[in-house]
């Protein structure tokens, strides 16, 4: 399994210079921004109210293993962010389709409701983690692929072929070197 690229760090910087961004800024939005700017924008039908499509980009994650998804991201050189439909495992059944190409994402822990900072008690999402494991079924090994999916509460009532019409994804490997330093020059 591989781990994120150099093409990571170069897209990062492509993406943003356009933005033209100022050294020292990041994307690391809290679990409530995650949920309130991006994700009930996304579950809206408007597209006057849509997240910025150049922040999060769309991609059916369940397609792909993880270590093919940074180079997918927009942002990210250590944590990276993705809408993605959730399919049901059977036509009339109620469990997600976490299965991929090369293994499976497995919930691990109990979902944790997301709360607004200034009403603690009105829940507005709920976030599940998940660890991704190469190979079928019990034979499935453990990998340091970790994501955090955030669904809203009351998914769009009117869906009908989807579990809910989008979640929202944070996806990190837990062996990057979060002490790694770039050096640089003054001159």
């Amino acid at each position: 399994m591989r781990s994120p690229s150099k093409h990571v760090t170069k897209r990062v910087r492509d993406a943003e210079a356009e933005l033209n961004l100022p050294p020292g800024f990041r994307f690391h939005p809290t679990d409530e921004e995650l949920i309130v700017h991006y994700l009930c924008r996304k579950s809206q039908s408007s597209v006057s109210v849509a997240p910025p499509s150049w922040i999060i980009v769309d991609v059916d994650l369940y397609k792909h293993d993880p270590w093919q998804l940074p180079e997918m991201a927009l942002f990210g050189t250590k944590e990276w962010y993705f809408f993605t439909p959730r399919d049901r495992k059977y036509p009339n059944g109620s469990r997600p389709n976490r299965a991929t190409g090369n293994g499976y994402w497995k919930a691990t822990g109990s979902d944790k409701p997301i709360k607004i900072k200034s009403d603690p008690n009105t829940t507005i999402g709920i976030k599940k983690a998940l660890v991704f494991y190469a190979g079928k079924g019990v034979k499935g090994i453990k990998t340091n692929w970790i994501m955090h999916e955030y669904r809203l509460v009351m998914p769009n009532p009117t869906t009908v072929s989807r579990l809910d019409d989008w979640v929202l994804c944070r996806l990190y490997n837990k062996k990057n070197n979060p002490n790694g330093s770039r050096a640089t020059s003054c001159t």
